[in-house]
């Protein structure tokens, strides 16, 4: 392409303090070094993650910053040593990459990278970032940094995308798809024939209803206080609804009186720490998994007996995903085939 080798000027929601309102500026993204990739964003979502750490979090701890991790995006230039991509490739940004040297990513137990997470949320990569305001360095939130309309990212931390997939709508399997789809089938992996419990029904909350779905699941439960959004839940694959506000009774009592003893498999998708521990409660002892998926830095606790008892409290990080042509193979199609991202993501 003509910008290549060239530094690119292009407009970014850039943060310049903690808890003030992202300015819309113009940034200067330099070329690609050794092993990076630079990228246009086509399109991109907004994750309560991006308003956590802006908001409510005092990480990173250094500013300016652009947020955004949940993108999709096109080739626009390769750094030297690049192998796997050229210009041109359909791409999505990886918040969670696999560096594939590092003790994680040789194990097949986690999608953690120690190359990947290190130093990207106290702001000690800023030295290294590719984007400049006004004479400043701009942090790159997570490595990526998807509020711009260019932006550069190690090898690593990308993945390539069939050549055919609509940027715009599957800009969400950068986060939200694969953290629900995969809390399902990764980490608690779910079994066929099994009652499941969903709290929190936004964007992640649906994939993992439909990763529940996708697992074979009897009845998968959906809870929110928003009654608005349990149609859209029955669409993914929800078989019943619960809304607190209905009831006088604790939710983990409605839900044990609903499913004869408790659920085998509860979902936190919200990052509320008394949900996390309802959840908990739900589920059934003996062997019932209750995995925390929404984000938090607030401390809680739960009484030991809950787990005593058999439970399995566990979380996950973009839903365990390792991100290869594979995975978009199969979490991907299903969501394109049956169009739940044209209406029911996307628009809602």
């Amino acid at each position: 392409m003509a910008t290549a080798g060239k530094v690119i000027k292009c407009k970014a929601a850039v943060a310049w303090e903690f808890g003030k309102p992202l300015v819309i500026e113009e940034v200067e993204v330099e070329p690609p070094q050794e092993k990076e990739i630079r990228i246009k964003i086509v399109g991109t979502g907004l994750c309560q993650s991006d308003l956590f750490f802006l908001l409510k979090c005092a990480k990173p701890s250094v500013f300016p910053v652009i947020f955004g991790h949940e993108a999709a995006g096109i080739v626009e230039s390769i750094g030297p040593g690049v192998t796997e991509f050229q210009p041109g490739d359909k791409v999505i940004p990886l918040f969670m990459p696999q560096c594939r040297e590092c003790r994680f990513c040789k194990s097949p137990r986690t999608n953690l990278c120690i190359k990947g997470s290190a130093g990207t949320l106290e702001g000690k990569n800023r030295e290294n970032s590719r984007i400049t305001c006004k004479g400043t360095k701009v942090l790159q939130f997570l490595g990526i940094s998807t509020f711009s309309e260019y932006t550069v990212v190690k090898e690593f931390s990308l993945t390539k995308i069939d050549p055919a997939a609509p940027l715009e709508k599957v800009c969400l399997i950068g986060c939200a798809i694969c953290t629900g789809y995969g809390s399902a089938v990764n980490t608690a992996k779910v079994e066929p024939g099994s009652t499941c419990a969903v709290f929190g029904l936004g964007a992640v909350g649906l994939a993992t209803v439909m990763g529940c779905k996708a697992s074979g699941a009897k009845q998968i439960i959906a809870v929110d206080i928003n009654p608005e959004k349990f149609e859209k839940a029955k669409v993914f694959g929800a078989t019943d609804v619960v809304n607190p506000k209905d009831h006088s009774k604790p939710t983990q009592q409605v839900l044990t009186e609903m499913t004869n003893g408790g659920v085998d498999y509860s979902f936190e998708c919200i990052g509320n720490v008394e949900v996390m521990v309802t959840a908990l409660e739900s589920c059934t002892p003996g062997w019932g998994c209750s995995v925390i998926v929404g984000w938090t830095d607030t401390n809680f606790s739960a009484q030991p007996i809950q787990l005593m008892r058999g439970r399995t409290w566990t979380g996950t990080l973009f839903g365990g995903e390792f991100l290869t042509l594979d995975l978009f193979a199969s979490v991907l199609i299903p969501f394109l085939k049956e169009k739940l991202l044209d209406a029911h993501l996307i628009e809602n």
